[in-house]
């Protein structure tokens, strides 16, 4: 079997290629960098340029399953300009992969992609499942809406096409966690507004093994990527400064401070989306960190 990576290079990526070539899985990649192009044994790079629609044709060649993870960050201040990016990055990237794989011959079955629970809708009440239909109205909502759409039209070439919606990412290589520390080991760690909006997180590990079991068993259609227990801002900060034997004692943090030093951006922190992972579950996925506490043990020690 073969699997080509888009965004290979990042966090998610790079852990999900490492799991994928130790089960003797062959790996083709597509990066942006010369540089980064490897060729080895089952591990392959593959240049491409998607704003300027040049991709290398051979990365294809024996690829059953795509994996399209590339699109610019949200994680950086959200000026116009960029928001644009974070758009076009997503789209441009899927719509040139769609257009090579019209365009020639190829044994792709199945096509992945990531996708994002802010497209559900800012709630301290309601439980989201994939059935939902109703769409947040902020800048992420429309993003993520535009980004399965660009995915769904994969259909339409006999492809399966699964869609990964991915609460917050805990790891110890980036992401919402090592942001979280930053005040806390500096003892100034306190919940942003009332604390009490749900936050949907997935420990990376499991985050790639439910990738890895989408491909094994060629899963089509949307499923959330969160752990089965999610829990409110403030349970998560209270719970690391525990952790790491900090102080909690400190004064919520107001949103509107969080407004003027983030922008548009503070809605990241402040928005409450309680996401179900009954469905993943459902299908055979098994969670290795279901609780917190325990994926806050195995990243923190």
């Amino acid at each position: 079997m073969k699997v080509l990576i888009t965004g290979a290079t990042g966090m998610i990526g790079s852990e999900l290629a490492t799991l994928f070539l130790q089960n003797g899985i062959s790996v083709h990649y597509l990066t942006t960098s010369k540089k980064e192009i490897t060729s080895e044994n089952n591990f392959h790079g593959f240049y491409w340029n998607p704003e300027q629609g040049i991709v290398d044709e051979n990365c294809m060649l024996g690829v059953d399953s795509i994996i399209h993870l590339a699109g610019a960050t949200i994680s950086k201040r959200w000026t116009e300009s960029y928001k644009q990016e974070i758009i076009e990055s997503r789209i441009v990237s899927a719509n040139l992969l769609y257009k090579l794989l019209k365009n020639n011959p190829h044994q792709v079955k199945q096509f992945v992609s990531a996708s994002a629970i802010g497209i559900y809708p800012d709630s301290l009440t309601k439980t989201y499942t994939e059935d939902e239909k109703s769409v947040d109205a902020s800048f992420l909502g429309n993003v993520v809406v535009k980004w399965e759409e660009s995915v769904d039209k994969f259909r339409l070439l006999d492809i399966k096409v699964c869609k990964i919606r991915t609460g917050l990412v805990l790891s110890k290589k980036g992401g919402m966690l090592q942001e979280l520390l930053k005040p806390i080991k500096m003892g100034i760690g306190s919940p942003f507004g009332t604390g009490k909006q749900w936050q949907s997180w997935i420990h990376i590990h499991d985050l790639v093994h439910l990738y890895f079991f989408v491909v094994q068993n060629q899963w089509q259609g949307i499923y959330n990527a969160v752990a089965p227990n999610p829990v409110t801002n403030r349970e998560v900060t209270e719970a690391v400064a525990k952790k790491l034997h900090k102080p909690f004692f400190m004064p919520n943090i107001p949103k509107f401070l969080m407004k003027i030093i983030l922008g548009e951006m503070h809605i990241l922190l402040f928005t409450s989306q309680k996401v179900s992972a009954q469905k993943a579950v459902d299908n055979g996925f098994e969670f290795k960190y279901k609780m917190l506490e325990t994926a806050l043990a195995d990243l923190l020690q």
